[in-house]
C-alpha cells in the first residue's frame, strides 16, 4: 500500500472568501480528492485498467503531475519547455506503466512546486510563456486547474468503484 488514506488531509474549499481564497483552496480540495482515490490501494491495483480503456488510476496521477508542471513551471514561471513523461510519447502518462512510488512522490513534489510558484502572485499576473501564442494569466491557469482534476476525479471515481467497489470521498 503506497497511501493510506488515514494520512491525507483533504480541507473542505473555502466558502467564502476572496476570489484567491476561493480558487486555491478549490484546487487543493481537488488535488487531496485524487490522493483519496488512489490510496489504501497496492501497486497492482494502482496499474490496473477495470474499465474498457487505458484509464488507471496511476496513469490519472501522472497525466495531473504533467499538467501541473506544464502549466506552473513551464506555462506561468517560463520554465524550458520540458515534459515529464511525454516527451517521447504524448500519451506516455498514461501508456507506460511507471513506478507508483516514484511516481507519487514527483506528484507531490511537481504540487509543492506549483504552490511555491503561485505564491505572492495576484490571480491577475501573466504568465511569461504563451499558451498556444496567446497569454493566460493566473487566473486562467487556477480555473483551469480545477477543471482538470474535477474532469479527472470523475474518471477516479468510476475506476476506484470498478478496483474494489469504494465510492465516495
Amino acid at each position: 500500500m503506497l497511501l493510506s488514506a488515514a494520512s491525507i488531509e483533504r480541507t473542505e474549499p473555502t466558502l467564502e472568501g476572496d476570489e484567491q481564497a476561493v480558487l486555491w483552496s478549490m484546487l487543493d480540495y481537488y488535488r487531496a480528492s485524487l490522493l483519496l482515490k488512489c490510496a489504501d490501494l497496492d501497486d497492482a491495483a494502482l496499474r490496473r485498467r477495470p474499465l474498457v480503456s487505458n484509464l488507471s488510476l496511476l496513469g490519472l496521477l501522472r497525466h495531473l503531475t504533467e499538467v501541473e508542471h506544464y502549466w506552473f513551471a513551464i506555462c506561468f514561471a517560463g520554465g524550458p519547455d520540458t515534459s515529464i513523461y511525454c516527451a517521447e510519447n504524448p500519451d506516455g502518462d498514461f501508456d507506460d506503466e511507471g513506478d507508483p512510488a516514484t511516481d507519487l512522490a514527483l506528484h507531490l513534489e511537481v504540487i509543492a512546486s506549483s504552490k511555491i510558484l503561485a505564491t505572492g502572485h495576484s490571480l491577475d499576473a501573466r504568465a511569461k510563456g504563451l499558451r498556444r501564442g496567446a497569454p493566460v494569466n493566473l487566473r486562467f491557469i487556477a480555473v483551469h486547474l480545477i477543471e482538470e482534476y474535477a474532469r479527472h476525479l470523475g474518471h477516479a471515481d468510476l475506476l476506484r468503484e470498478a478496483i474494489d467497489g469504494r465510492v465516495g470521498d
